[in-house]
Parts: structure tokens; C-alpha cells; sequence
């Protein structure tokens, strides 16, 4: 898997895009004229991983308030980067930009007026004019953006599509991407070159299918433009973990994707070790060490639960620090029932603990087992011996 080529794009003093790690994000809940409130919001954020963290801005009061929110953060040594959540009023934008670090705003009610489901019908000259009308507000945006060094991210939703952009392309991947790219086309040609980008949708099928499509339209364009990923509404608890991580997961396999944001129905520090566990899955962000175990049958001759539990709790940082293994992020560490799953099932682990035969274990270093029929008793304490043997920081 090759990662797309993307510009480098600064939000405040992290940059995102080209070859910087895939980026995390979350999203305070509450209002942004709450402004302790929101300062103790995104410090439990940024604690639990978060490197962006998005507030709403739905009116001027909230967009003014992020200076208050930014002093307060950086007085108490957290300079996060800051971005700016902003639909139906544009000059909400216009003021946001002056202290987020970057402008997220939605094609879909930026210009076009909120969505009545109204089929409208225009000629080619009108639709021209519209677009005309598109572009003579955006660039007076993208001007304070340049003179404040702000970021703009072009924030598409599926289920807020405008009358405009549904009555020519219709609810398609085709009219979602068309959406995105009227705004990337004005950046353009204004040489506006610090945006990133988005389509989401609460269905994976169509949020799958039109970054694909968008990607493949950028390209053509020569735009290379970082993009956000995110299945939005996916929900709470086990739902929505599972349709982000297939959402994501997938776009991410693709080699698509400079920042991710898994929105759950949940306090927003939650959304992060999720996040990072999508990255850590399909190999895109190593953050922690990984460990691949064997489902256990009638073959499995130890505990195997426990067995996993005591290793991973030997990788954990609350082990005694003469033990500690939790530095060696880059490892894959397999625990295997029986020989029948090691070590073919494990061959691309770096070492390995399996089962032998009744009351024994075998341990491996790759594919090479190199301590046979250790007693159970010993077989952990001989693994992490093994390891600090050989294994470097990673």
C-alpha cells in the first residue's frame, strides 16, 4: 500500500498532509461561548490523543469566543491547533478565520441558502452566475485566510446537499463530489494552496464511493489537496465503531486519507483511542504494540485469556519499569494455542509464544523457534527476556 501523494498544509503549529503521521481529531460538544467548559473539553481531548480539535461556531458570539478559548488553553500549556466549525452564515467564516487555526465550511450552505428539497432549474448562463456568485464571497474569504495564516477545510456532507447542486446532479456520488470541487476550483485559481478536504456520509457505501471518486477527480486536476476522513452520525457503542472502522478502514487501505475524526455519540475523548486503533489495524499510524492470538479450541492445552492479559499487562506502562516493554511500539507479538497455528499463522510475527504440548511452551523469534518445551510457569518471564534480548526501540 502506497499513502496518496498530498500537499503539506500547516493548522497552527502542526502540520498535516505529506509525509507528517495521519492526524487525529475530535470535536467539543459543548457550547462555544462556554468557554471553561470547552477549555476542560479539549484538554481531556488532547490528553487522550487528540492532535485537532473542532468547536462549533454557529453565530458570531461562539466565533469571537475562540480567542478566549485559545488564551485560556495555551495559559495552561496546551497549544492545540483550533478549527472553526461553521454553516449558513458566511461571515461567521469571515470572523472565525481571524483566531481559528483552520476554517471548516460546508459547500452545501455556504452560499446556497438552507435546503428547502426545492427542484430548481437553471440555465447554463444562470448556473454560471451562481457560480460566479460562489466565488466573489469565497475569495473575500480566502483573502483573510491568507493574511491571517488560516487553513480552510471544504467540508462536504451528503445529507446537506443544496437544492442547487441536488436539482443538476441529483443525491449522487456525482453531485457530492461536484459539490467539493466548485470550491477547490476557486482555490485554485486564487493559488490558495492551505485546504484540506472532506465528503462524509452516515452511509459507508456512499462515503466509500465518493472520496474514491473525488481522489480520482482531484488527480485529473493536478490538485493534491490532504483529506479528512470520517463516517458522520456513525452512532454510539459497537454501531458506531464498526462503521467507522469499515468506513475509514477502507480509504485508509486505499492509501487515502492525512486526518481522521470518528464521530461518536459519545463524550469526544472517547472517539480518540478508537481513531487510533483504525490506524493501528490497517497499519497506517503504529502507535502501540500489536498482538495477534489465536481464537483457542480443543487443542489449546493453557489459558490462553489469561495468558494474553499477563503479557499485554507486561507491555502496559503501570508494570514495574524494570519490565517494561510498552517503548517497543513497532512490535507484533503472537499467542498461539498450538503448533497448528504457529508458527504459519503467526509468520510475520516478530516473536511468538505457543502452545507445545501439555503444561509447555514454545517461543519464537520470528519464525525460528528458539526455546522448546519452556514449563508454563516460565514460558512469560522467558518470553520477555527473549524480547529484551533482541528488540530495539521502534
Amino acid at each position: 500500500m502506497l499513502r496518496r501523494y498530498t500537499n503539506e498544509v500547516m493548522i497552527g503549529n502542526l502540520p498535516l498532509g505529506g509525509e507528517n503521521p495521519i492526524r487525529v481529531q475530535s470535536m467539543t460538544t459543548l457550547p462555544t461561548t462556554d468557554t471553561q467548559g470547552c477549555i476542560a473539553q479539549i484538554k481531556r481531548i488532547v490528553d487522550a490523543g487528540g492532535e485537532y480539535v473542532r468547536l462549533t461556531t454557529q453565530g458570531e458570539r461562539e466565533a469571537l469566543n475562540l480567542k478566549n478559548i485559545k488564551s485560556g488553553l495555551l495559559r495552561d500549556g496546551y497549544d492545540v491547533p483550533l478549527i472553526a466549525d461553521v454553516h449558513f452564515n458566511a461571515r461567521v467564516a469571515d470572523i472565525a478565520a481571524l483566531y481559528a487555526d483552520k476554517v471548516r465550511i460546508n459547500p452545501g450552505n455556504y452560499i446556497d441558502p438552507a435546503r428547502k428539497f426545492l427542484h430548481l432549474e437553471y440555465t447554463d448562463e444562470e448556473y454560471t452566475s451562481e457560480l460566479k456568485r460562489l466565488e466573489d464571497r469565497f475569495v473575500a474569504l480566502l483573502n483573510i485566510c491568507k493574511a491571517h495564516h488560516t487553513a480552510i477545510r471544504i467540508g462536504v456532507n451528503h445529507g446537506s446537499l443544496s437544492d442547487r447542486i441536488m436539482s443538476r446532479y441529483g443525491d449522487t456520488p456525482a453531485g457530492i463530489v461536484e459539490s467539493c470541487m466548485e470550491f477547490l476550483r476557486v482555490c485554485v485559481k486564487h493559488n490558495f494552496k492551505d485546504v484540506v478536504v472532506s465528503i462524509k456520509a452516515s452511509n459507508t457505501i456512499v462515503m466509500v464511493e465518493s472520496v474514491r471518486r473525488l481522489v480520482r477527480e482531484m488527480d485529473k486536476s493536478d490538485m493534491h489537496f490532504p483529506l479528512h476522513l470520517g463516517v458522520t452520525e456513525a452512532g454510539e457503542g459497537e454501531d458506531g465503531r464498526l462503521k467507522s472502522a469499515v468506513g475509514i478502514g477502507t480509504l485508509l487501505l486505499d492509501g487515502i486519507g492525512d486526518t481522521i475524526r470518528v464521530s461518536l455519540s459519545e463524550a469526544p475523548e472517547k472517539e480518540i483511542p478508537v481513531a487510533y486503533g483504525i490506524l493501528q489495524a490497517t497499519h497506517t499510524r503504529i502507535t502501540h504494540t500489536e498482538f495477534i492470538s489465536c481464537p483457542g479450541c480443543g487443542r489449546t492445552l493453557y489459558n490462553l485469556q489469561d495468558t494474553i492479559q499477563q503479557i499485554k499487562h507486561t507491555f502496559a506502562e503501570v508494570t514495574d519499569p524494570q519490565l517494561r516493554l510498552g517503548h517497543l511500539s513497532h512490535l507484533k507479538i503472537a499467542i498461539m494455542g498450538c503448533i497448528v497455528n504457529g508458527p504459519g499463522e503467526m509468520a510475520d510475527a516478530d516473536y511468538g509464544y505457543v502452545g507445545a504440548a501439555a503444561g509447555k511452551i514454545s517461543l519464537y523469534k520470528g519464525k525460528e523457534c528458539v526455546e522448546k518445551n519452556i514449563p508454563q510457569s516460565q514460558a512469560v518471564e522467558k518470553l520477555i527476556e527473549l524480547i529484551k534480548k533482541y528488540a530495539t526501540p521502534g
